[in-house]
């Protein structure tokens, strides 16, 4: 009889198991997309992009006020800092900084924040967008809206569509880490420090998403803003470059364009963002882009110029292929060197 009892309650938690798994399995995360939108990307644009951050230069107060409003809002949504963290920086000393080539930065920070994976905890995908630009020059405030404001906020409003699904019950069965990296204008330094410092193993870390300049067009795409630059999917992973192509086709229909994917590419973009401290290190590795216009690095790439439907949806798609990433049962496959 207790045998009996025994085996019976073992079908029974393995019929309820499968069951659950079947359960995360079919949700559909359009609606938790369709909480990114446009009117909030706007409403963050225009603070973190506005001439009181003073272009934002790495270890800048202007910078650090970005930052305290990244957090804040954070706070609002119920995002944490990481497990295993103090606060929601990481900091990154001068001398780190410069070690490189002295240009007199100041000591700046990493900002975190943590969503926890309900299944595979110790997995990590990492979504990362750099919130430095270049500060003011001849005393007029570059101030960075596309680049990369637009990336900031994308992963403001990708926190939050996450945040939202936890809260009712679909929260991701990996943990996500949403990484806002400084020094970037300045050679790549926050996520060069972050792929030396890694709070979480870099062996568990099973993808990075890499989100720089999403809010604009440049005039290869005059006549459309209906796509996003990939680079860097298949370069690490058929599986990723699998998963952005099956996102994209079953919850955005971007127009795909892998241009400056080429390895040949003269501009060398795989090389100069973020992602690239993670991929040079074996972590599959994606980047998206709108591609450069004619005010990059310029004091007139301001938040009136971005053109909020391809952001909002552009920040979609990157929410979509971090769901895929996050709740499926494999983690994408490193199967090319």
């Amino acid at each position: 009889m207790k045998k009996f009892s025994l085996l019976s309650f073992m079908i029974l938690l393995t019929i309820s198991c499968a069951s659950q798994e079947s359960s995360v399995a079919r949700v559909d995360p359009t609606k938790y997309m369709n909480t990114i939108t446009a009117d909030e990307l706007k409403t963050h644009l225009y603070i973190v992009a506005s001439d009181e951050m003073e272009g934002r230069e790495t270890g800048s107060a202007g910078q650090k006020k970005a930052g305290m409003y990244l957090i804040d809002q954070y706070n609002k949504n119920a995002v944490p800092f990481p497990t295993g963290a103090s606060d929601y920086y990481q900091k990154i000393p001068a001398a780190f900084l410069n070690a490189k080539r002295n240009e007199n930065l100041p000591d700046s920070e990493n900002i975190w924040a943590y969503i926890e994976g309900s299944e595979k905890p110790n997995e990590v995908l990492v979504i990362s967008a750099h919130y430095d630009h270049v500060g003011t020059k001849n005393g007029e405030i570059y101030n960075g809206a596309d680049d990369d404001g637009s990336g900031t906020v994308a992963l403001l409003e990708i926190a939050q569509a996450f945040q939202i699904a936890k809260k009712a019950g679909h929260g991701p069965k990996r943990s996500i880490l949403f990484l806002h990296v400084t020094g970037e204008e300045h050679g790549l330094h926050g996520s060069r420090y972050y792929s030396e410092n890694p709070l979480f193993p870099l062996a568990n870390t099973i993808t990075n998403i890499n989100i720089d300049m999403i809010g604009r067009r440049d005039d290869a795409h005059a006549s459309s803003n209906n796509y996003v630059y990939v680079i860097g999917a298949n370069r690490l992973s058929t599986d990723l470059d699998n998963i952005c192509t099956f996102a994209n086709a079953k919850y955005t229909n971007l127009v795909l364009d892998y241009k400056f994917n080429d390895p040949k590419d003269p501009n060398h973009f795989y090389e100069r963002s973020d992602h690239y401290n993670f991929a040079k290190n074996g972590v599959p590795s994606v980047f998206f882009f709108n591609g450069v216009h004619a005010d990059y690095h310029k004091p007139t790439d301001s938040p009136d110029k971005i053109e909020y439907d391809a952001l909002t949806k552009r920040a979609q798609f990157a929410f979509v292929t971090a769901w895929e990433l996050a709740n499926r049962a494999e983690r994408p496959m490193v199967d090319k060197k």
